[in-house]
């Protein structure tokens, strides 16, 4: 699973959370680590923050889901509630749009429903 945000507070906390839920997770803070992390191993998910230091959260998004073998979960998170945000977000090929802070129980619940596990 790729998780992508510029905060080391939040990859933090995701790694772990993630870890002790029974999921590997490749950490990327910007457009150009989440790409070239992308291109080394596609992720099964990605977890990705829209405002990110090089650009747009949105443009790994339309990346991933354009591969021939994109991610069965692609996830925006943003502190961003509004629905042109949310709009944004699914047509550029976002699976769902949570906003921060996400609680960690429901996301992890999530991540197993869309990824079956």
């Amino acid at each position: 699973m790729l998780v992508v945000d510029d905060s080391a507070l939040v990859t933090d906390a995701l790694e772990v959370l993630l870890d002790v839920s029974g999921f590997r997770a490749r950490i990327a803070a910007s457009v150009a680590e989440a790409l070239d992390a992308a291109r080394e191993e596609m992720p099964n998910a990605a977890l990705v923050d829209l405002t990110l230091p090089d650009g747009d959260g949105l443009a790994i998004v339309r990346a991933l889901a354009a591969n021939e073998h994109p991610p069965r979960a692609l996830i925006a998170l943003t502190g961003h509630d509004d629905p042109d945000t949310e709009a944004r977000c699914l047509a550029a090929g976002c699976h769902a749009v949570l906003v921060k802070p996400v609680r960690p129980r429901d996301l992890v619940a999530s991540l197993r429903t869309w990824l079956g596990a």
